[in-house]
């Protein structure tokens, strides 16, 4: 049994994986993705200073859910994200869609064609024949 103390509040916890924060303070940060992401969805031109201030989350926050896919913004909101490779606009995620299926046939080629090592062939010198004696 592995026993941590929260990252948040402190207290004491069963840990079992994942993030360090006891299921009291996931269930209230739980909680406030819903109710961020329900203020998102009846306010699609608010920005994330406002969602942020009117929701009492932080900035950091917002942006770590839409970082993970869990938040997208609508085509005419006013908050932009950048793609991190290309910096192409972009509504959730990383990536941009280009980007995306640019890493997965990297990843997919890198795994799909196995490297072959051959050992170079040694060349035949007179002295690694087999001899025989006569008689």
């Amino acid at each position: 049994m592995d026993v941590r103390n929260c990252r948040v509040c402190g207290r004491m916890y069963n840990y079992l994986g994942g993030i360090p924060i006891c299921p009291v303070c996931k269930k209230e940060i739980e909680d406030k993705f819903n109710q961020v992401k329900e203020y998102i969805r009846e306010n699609p031109r608010a920005s994330i200073q406002q969602i942020s201030e009117d929701n009492e989350v932080s900035v950091q926050q917002i942006n770590q859910w839409v970082r993970e896919e869990r938040l997208e913004f609508a085509k005419d909101s006013p908050i932009a994200m950048t793609c991190e490779k290309c910096g192409a606009s972009i509504r959730t995620g990383r990536f941009c869609e280009k980007c995306k299926n640019n890493l997965a046939s990297e990843m997919t080629d890198a795994f799909a064609k196995p490297i072959s090592f051959e050992e170079p062939k040694k060349q035949a010198h007179d002295s690694d024949k087999m001899r025989f004696k006569r008689s």
